[in-house]
């Protein structure tokens, strides 16, 4: 009966009071502290299956210390008293905000006593339950905060066994991809000895086991970031060759990266992510892949030799080497193009066979990489092809000491650690991008800032054990996924591989060609140049001019300048779009909605001829905290709302608005505010009392209140001239209509 009678209430106006709406009569502000403007009810007015109007609102309750008016009568009927005529908490209705004033923390509806203990509220959801935890002692919270720093310590006690096969399945399947792409990488990228390729897979891979929180990221020497340690390596061999050792500026380079990668995670930079724009990385990435398929080129069809007598070095750039082998391609080794064609083909048809049958477990978990390195191994050492260029004798003395590069001249490691610092940022936002796709797959979360810190111990453990920077790879973390990696264990099993590798494996690469790794580096790049067409038809689409002349611009400083100018330029111009961004205080300008007197509402957002301006008054809102970056503009943009009303209108047009004499600031969205902020707010109020123009505050939040009155800006502006609501500003200009004095 009750619910019947409270649905029959939600029937009336709309437009009405809640008062008013109540089928018992009024009912007083006083029972729920709940405000609920016109719009708001129309919005719940207008949902498909109205609730009984008690059950729509939020849950209030009586003090304890007061008897509650309802009651149950013996019929079960409930009796709902009259106490419209209770003023003690009566409050005014704010009709310039949207809003509902929810009951204070931890209060419930007295409604009804069904013999449990307490009341229950007139919600049909149950209040949540927050379990107190128990104090721990300094042993405890230390723990506490050990497993969270070093994951391992979490999962591994919980490990279940059921997932193990899966695991052990993608660490296999894993290392087959990882051991000649490692090889390839650092012999053909980095120009350094295979072994060093599989060091950047075995220590870093097992490291970030420990201290990485995504399950499954493979941590590994990367095609892009590999060709710009080789780029690195190259220009500053080419300025002072005989000083240098070009394997302890690779493991330098690596210690550096690791060190300011694990720098960025302990100051909690971790949102650096956001700082790259997809079209400057788009661009960049995408030249990176026709800078390596061009310097592949050279060794898939056998010109090696033609190269370095016609000049050709690494510090030759991306153009210099498309003429050569324009120039000579008719001079190619037959045996060699044979041999990169065969095997670009098969791994370029098996990766066609696992896009068109996404759903064959068997196919998807074959290692075609390590398929064509065996076959092409095992026939290049039966038929000893001659003029085929072999890997040859692979030196290694097991794992070496760690120990610490030797360091160059001063002028050399500053340049080592500026291209450090651009590997590091360009390598944390490809992998933590991957880290947040999978997590968000298999639900569970990844820390940006711990996920820096386990990038920059494991390099670190790189570049101590002479490794080339790794960090995560799309295409081995899709194939570790879709092997059935379910844990960190995974990646761990992998760099064991690598490392048993190390010691049993490599003299069996002996024959493997060097067009066939070449092959893998090309194949790999591959994939990133596909990618490029669906973004660029994307902002073509909905016309993002100024991001795809960002990427053009990208793409040819790489292009034809350098990887180091395309680097400098795309981390720059991500830098520089964000402190623009920032530097510009979100500010609106409110109108009066037309018909009433105590509305308002962005003019901005607003359908034509609905708002209007106030006769005199520029009402301002501020939709953001304030600080040092974005408060420089703000005159600027404040002077040509007073001028324009809209920030849309070029400063050079005739002013649109009168001149005023009043400002209103709705600062209810600058829940903090800094001291440089401040100051500037000060010399905006100064000004303002200049020219004899009142300035008012409306909604100041408590954040900012103390700033506010420690700063003297509460005194400059006057007690009297700060408010709770726009309209009861208003309602003071209109009481006081003179404002200033003029002299």
């Amino acid at each position: 009966m009750m619910q019947y009678i409270l649905s029959v209430g939600l029937q009336a106006r709309t437009k009405t009071r809640l008062g008013r709406m109540c089928p018992f009569g009024v009912v007083p502000k006083s029972c729920c502290d709940l405000l609920i403007s016109r719009s708001q009810w129309a919005q719940e007015k207008r949902k498909a299956e109205p609730r009984p109007l008690l059950e729509s609102l939020p849950s209030f309750s009586w003090p304890h210390s007061t008897r509650s008016p309802y009651a149950r009568m013996p019929d079960n009927r409930l009796t709902v008293p009259d106490l419209s005529r209770s003023s003690s908490h009566t409050q005014q209705e704010d009709s310039d905000d949207d809003v509902i004033e929810l009951p204070r923390s931890g209060e419930q509806t007295p409604l009804v006593r069904d013999g449990m203990e307490g009341y229950r509220g007139v919600s049909t959801l149950p209040s949540a339950f927050v379990y107190d935890v128990p104090p721990k002692d300094k042993l405890q919270t230390f723990w506490t905060r050990t497993k969270y720093y070093v994951p391992v310590l979490q999962w591994l006690p919980q490990y279940d066994m059921r997932l193990l096969l899966g695991d052990v399945i993608a660490g296999l399947t894993l290392s087959c991809l990882l051991i000649p792409q490692g090889l390839s990488y650092a012999t053909a990228l980095c120009k350094l000895p295979a072994v060093h390729g599989l060091y950047a897979i075995a220590f870093p891979a097992t490291t970030y086991a420990f201290f990485g929180t995504s399950r499954q990221l493979s941590m590994g020497p990367e095609a892009t970031l590999s060709m710009l340690v080789g780029s690195a390596i190259a220009q500053t061999m080419h300025s002072d060759a005989s000083e240098l050792n070009p394997l302890a500026l690779a493991s330098l380079m690596t210690l550096f990266v690791g060190l300011f990668t694990f720098l960025l995670g302990l100051f909690r930079l971790g949102f650096l992510d956001s700082l790259m724009s997809r079209a400057l990385l788009r661009g960049f990435i995408t030249a990176v892949a026709i800078v390596v398929m061009v310097q592949q080129s050279i060794t898939l069809l056998g010109l090696v030799e033609r190269s370095e007598e016609a000049g050709i070095n690494e510090a030759s750039s991306t153009i210099d080497r498309a003429i050569f082998v324009a120039g000579n391609f008719h001079h190619a080794h037959s045996l060699t193009t044979i041999v990169s064609g065969i095997a670009c083909g098969f791994l370029l048809g098996f990766r066609l066979l696992k896009h068109r049958f996404p759903n064959s477990a068997r196919l998807q978990i074959t290692p075609e990489v390590l398929l064509v390195v065996v076959l092409a191994t095992w026939l290049t050492s039966i038929f000893r092809w001659e003029g085929l260029q072999i890997l040859g004798d692979v030196q290694s003395g097991g794992v070496p000491w760690p120990s610490i590069p030797s360091m160059p001249k001063a002028k050399h490691v500053k340049d080592v650690a500026f291209m450090s610092a651009l590997i590091s940022i360009l390598g944390f936002v490809e992998s933590i991008v991957i880290s947040k796709t999978y997590s968000s797959k298999h639900n569970y979360s990844v820390s940006p800032n711990r996920e820096l810190i386990a990038m920059g111990v494991a390099n670190i453990m790189g570049g101590l054990f002479q490794g080339i920077p790794a960090f995560g790879s799309v295409a081995r973390s899709k194939i570790n996924d879709r092997a059935g990696a379910r844990t960190q264990l995974a990646g761990f099993i992998a760099g064991v591989i690598a490392l048993l590798a190390i010691f049993f494996l490599l003299p069996y690469f002996y024959y493997l060609p060097k067009a066939v790794l070449s092959s893998i580096i090309f194949v790999a790049v591959l994939s990133l140049l596909a990618e490029a067409p669906e973004d660029i038809e994307f902002m073509w689409r909905i016309h993002a001019w100024r991001d795809f002349t960002l990427l053009c611009a990208t793409f040819l400083a790489t292009v034809a300048i350098s990887l180091e100018a395309g680097t400098l330029l795309a981390v720059s111009l991500s830098l520089l779009l964000t402190v623009k961004q920032t530097s510009y205080p979100r500010i609106t300008i409110m109108g009066r909605v037309k018909g009433t007197t105590n509305r308002f509402k962005p003019i901005r957002d607003a359908p034509e001829g609905m708002i209007e301006h106030v006769e005199d008054v520029l009402i301002v809102r501020v939709e953001e905290p304030l600080f040092f970056a974005n408060t420089g503009q703000l005159k600027d943009r404040l002077r040509r709302l007073e001028q324009f009303g809209d920030m849309s209108v070029h400063p050079s047009e005739e002013p649109r608005l009168g001149a005023i004499s009043n400002v209103i600031f709705d600062v209810e969205q600058m829940l903090e505010i800094d001291a440089s902020a401040i100051q500037i707010l000060i010399e905006i109020v100064e000004a303002y009392n200049a020219r004899y123009v009142q300035v008012f505050f409306v909604k100041i939040h408590e954040n900012a209140r103390e700033l506010f009155e420690l700063s003297g800006l509460t005194e400059k502006v006057g007690p009297d001239h700060i408010f709770k609501r726009v309209s009861t500003a208003i309602d003071y200009i209109e009481r006081h209509p003179q404002g200033y004095d003029t002299p």
